[in-house]
């Protein structure tokens, strides 16, 4: 994991340069005035601040579009450029114009950061610790705020303090991020594959992983290509293959995964959900389970259950979920091995040419003899053949190494072929991938295994009769490189109305809506006067502070406090989940903003108020970094396909800063009319809205795979499927 968190660590120093300016715009804008002559004029005033939300927005908007293009590093080298020149501009700013200009730059930098660091690190981060690296911009953000503030405070103990330092000293670790991402960081490999190259992208995936073998993720990251297609759930019981080749022909059309050991098998047999054998029919899956939530959503009855999004019951019962073990205490899935045998593993010689018919395909599957009436019976690599690497692509078969196909969060990856004469006499055949996962209920020999099966991104439908070469007889489907794949396209924006990417970007274009007006921007700007109206900027004026330094000092110590919970939703963030997290902390939200209402309604005494304002502000703060923060930005990052990562990401990152500038600009008018009040109320009733929609709408992704994740999505948009018979 060394490499992924060191990678992640470099690229989150974007979110620490944005926390560093935040924090320098906010010490130094007392000064911007008084050089410049702003107290008569407020829009300039807030100009000064807001062109680096306008420039963010601004280049949101196709950020994400053009880092599908060019790819995540080309983009993130960018935005370390444009915050070593806003630092310059910043530093030398002799008019208010090129002040504003700086700031526009800022905001480019900024929006660059902010949009494509989450994607980049979880495109790079395992799926075990995903949620925590995820979580490392919040934490680089709020320390650069930290530092920021303590070199702010500092200079404004001196005499004459000069604003173009304070916010010109952004160049410094500007320069660090420049050669960091230059020199340091690496192509994320998702891209990498998407564009073909995939010896780059073997090469980055061993050093971020710190092995050798990444088979299964290279198989995995090519069949994440595709953006959409009609995912079913399938169920299996899987076990030890029968001695004897007419027992496997007995028990129907079953799936031959073949272990690390030769000669030693596995067989897949399907089983109709609902239908005899089932866990669905037997109640097995009540323990909790995937096929336990399709039960449960196939018996919905109340109003609370049609409300609730199905992928949320899905993912749910995922998390609930033990596996089972034998008699020994060991886990049945894992011992099945390798369900993908080839020498050296899937590999493609060639980068960035464009595969020839001959020369970039995968024979992968089983022979012609052992496919009956189109069900499949052969095995899901034909053990018979010997591997053969034909220019940059490889005949699949037996190999003297093997290497499994784990992926991450319990789940594998499998293909199963099917071939068959079609009414009018034509030969037709269809490769799908499956992501198998095991299900409680097992017996000691045998398991239950759900799945997740969709056409193949990788599956030709015109290179099934390859030529061998002269050693090699090739057995199987054709499976083309993935440059040449249908799915790498370019894409498109109608690829946005594919019923899985819809249905994932309502959740992602909601949440971070409904985080930009939970109150969060409003406490952060108003937190030194509502403490001066509590007392503490008193206390600390007797101290000997001026009135400036003493609201820095509370910013900074406000900034420090976010570390210890930031650090907290760190360590959670994979044990407890991002759902569960923000199901814990939105109402401690909702109680500080009531707390906040409360305080300022009753006749409270002095000491009262400043202790009951101060506590409010303390945990609405800590508690928000801890989910409502860093959260939203980690789901959008997970839950679209490949394909449209980009442009989905950038869609988000644009409702953000709108929502953003919205709230920022609505601020003065809302507390001319309501209050300081009236605001907060109206913050706490929206967070009783976000706790709502998450409770109903928005899933679990920890520990999983995203193209897993992806798949969910699109099985739940499209209907979940019938059984056989009801419980």
């Amino acid at each position: 994991m060394r490499g992924a968190a060191l990678v992640a660590l470099a690229a989150a120093l974007g979110n620490m340069l944005q926390g560093w300016d935040n924090a320098t715009i906010a010490g130094s804008l007392l000064y911007i005035k008084r050089d410049f002559g702003l107290h008569g004029q407020p829009a300039l005033q807030g100009l000064v601040v807001a062109t680096s939300l306008i420039g963010a927005t601004l280049i949101t908007t196709f950020s994400g579009p053009l880092s599908d293009r060019v790819g995540r590093r080309p983009m993130l080298v960018a935005s370390s450029l444009l915050y070593a020149l806003a630092g310059l501009l910043m530093l030398w700013s002799p008019t208010v114009g090129v002040l504003l200009l700086a700031r526009l730059v800022d905001g480019f930098a900024v929006g660059l950061a902010v949009t494509l660091v989450p994607v980049y690190i979880s495109e790079t981060a395992p799926p075990e610790v995903r949620g925590l690296l995820s979580t490392l911009p919040q934490l680089t953000g709020s320390t650069g705020m930290f530092l920021a503030y303590c070199m702010v405070f500092a200079m404004t103990l001196a005499p004459s303090p000069n604003w173009r330092v304070m916010m010109g000293v952004l160049v410094l670790p500007s320069l660090v991020y420049v050669a960091v991402a230059v020199l340091f960081l690496p192509e994320s490999p998702r891209w990498l594959v998407s564009k073909g190259r995939m010896k780059e992208a073997r090469t980055v995936l061993r050093m971020l992983r710190g092995r050798e073998d990444v088979d299964g993720e290279m198989a995995l990251l090519a069949e994440g290509l595709g953006a959409g297609g009609d995912t079913a759930i399938e169920e299996y019981i899987v076990g030890p293959a029968p001695e004897e080749d007419d027992q496997a022909d007995q028990a129907g059309a079953a799936i031959r995964l073949y272990g690390p050991e030769r000669g030693m098998s596995w067989v897949a047999q399907p089983v109709p959900l609902g239908g005899q054998g089932s866990m669905l029919s037997t109640g097995m899956s009540r323990q909790g389970s995937l096929l336990g939530s399709i039960a449960g959503l196939s018996r919905m009855g109340s109003m609370l259950d049609h409300l609730q999004d199905p992928v949320v019951a899905l993912l749910g019962g995922l998390h609930d979920m033990k596996p089972a073990a034998d008699g020994n205490g060991n886990t049945l899935f894992t011992n099945f091995g390798s369900m993908l045998s080839a020498h050296g593993g899937m590999d493609w010689d060639e980068e960035n040419a464009a595969p020839s018919d001959d020369d970039d395909n995968i024979a992968a599957g089983a022979g012609e003899d052992d496919v009956e009436d189109g069900g499949l019976k052969a095995p899901l690599l034909d053990m018979r053949g010997q591997s053969s690497m034909t220019g940059s692509g490889i005949g699949m078969g037996q190999s003297q190494t093997t290497s499994t196909m784990g992926i991450g969060g319990g789940w594998q990856l499998a293909w199963k072929w099917t071939e068959g004469v079609a009414p009018d006499g034509t030969r037709q055949s269809a490769v799908q991938r499956m992501y198998l996962h095991e299900e409680p209920g097992g017996d000691g020999q045998h398991v239950h295994a759900a799945a997740l099966v969709n056409q193949s991104a990788l599956y030709s439908t015109t290179n099934d009769n390859l030529q061998p070469d002269d050693a090699i007889t090739p057995m199987g489907p054709a499976m083309v490189h993935p440059a040449s794949s249908p799915a790498a396209e370019k894409p498109r924006w109608r690829d946005l109305l594919e019923p899985g990417v819809r249905h994932a970007l309502v959740c992602g274009v909601a949440i971070q809506i409904l985080q930009q007006f939970s109150g969060i921007s409003g406490i952060l700007y108003y937190t030194p006067q509502i403490l001066d109206q509590a007392g503490v900027s008193v206390l600390l004026s007797n101290l000997g502070l001026t009135s400036d330094s003493a609201a820095i000092l509370i910013s900074g110590l406000t900034t420090l406090l976010m570390l210890p919970a930031i650090a907290v939703a760190m360590r959670l963030m994979d044990v407890a989940g991002r759902r569960s997290l923000l199901l814990w902390t939105i109402p401690v939200l909702i109680v500080s903003l009531v707390s906040l209402v409360t305080a300022d309604v009753l006749p409270l005494a002095t000491t009262l108020h400043a202790a009951v304002s101060t506590t409010s502000i303390i945990v609405y703060i800590c508690t928000f970094v801890m989910g409502f923060g860093p959260i939203p930005g980690i789901l959008c990052s997970e839950i679209f396909p490949t394909r449209v990562r980009g442009m989905c990401i950038a869609i988000c990152s644009l409702a953000f800063w709108l929502s953003n500038i919205a709230v920022t600009y609505s601020m003065p008018v809302m507390l001319d009319y309501l209050g300081l009040t009236g605001v907060f109320s109206i913050y706490a009733a929206v967070c009783c809205v976000a706790l709502a929609f998450v409770a109903l709408r928005v899933p679990e992704t920890k520990g999983l795979p995203l193209e897993v994740i992806a798949e969910f999505f699109n099985v739940a948009s499209k209907g979940m499927p019938k059984l056989d018979h009801d419980e």
